[in-house]
């Protein structure tokens, strides 16, 4: 076998070290699926990833793709409100406050746990980034 890789052989990208890692590969892989967000990504540069433009695509991809976003977001939610209520059981204070937990958590909107949109491409894109930084 080459060192090349084979046409539509999956590539492993090593662990980014993120406690969310797992939800970044989950969402490239779903918008991977939308053929026009797809050439839009590979067409983008840094900058324009970074900045924001990007997320804005998102509007213009399938049901299909959204439906399954808003999935993917909605078990993040739940999985992170099982870190929060973990954290909270191992600390047994009663003075915890829930908003400043979930602020920690700034690679998605908190503030709408159930649809995946724009902005939370855009805040998954800028917490990747602040962390390369």
């Amino acid at each position: 076998k080459a060192e090349g890789h084979l046409e539509g052989e999956k590539v492993e990208n090593p662990d980014t070290g993120l406690y969310y890692d797992e939800y970044l590969r989950q969402v490239i892989d779903v918008l991977e699926t939308d053929k026009h967000f797809r050439e839009k990504l590979q067409t983008a540069d840094i900058e324009e990833i970074k900045s924001g433009k990007l997320s804005r695509e998102l509007d213009l991809v399938s049901h299909h793709v959204r439906t399954r976003l808003d999935e993917l977001k909605r078990q993040e939610v739940a999985r992170l409100r099982m870190l929060i209520k973990a954290k909270m059981d191992s600390v047994q204070d009663t003075g915890i406050d829930h908003q400043a937990l979930l602020k920690q958590f700034e690679h998605l909107n908190h503030q709408n746990p159930d649809t995946f949109e724009p902005k939370d491409l855009d805040m998954l894109i800028k917490a990747v980034s602040a962390r390369q930084e």
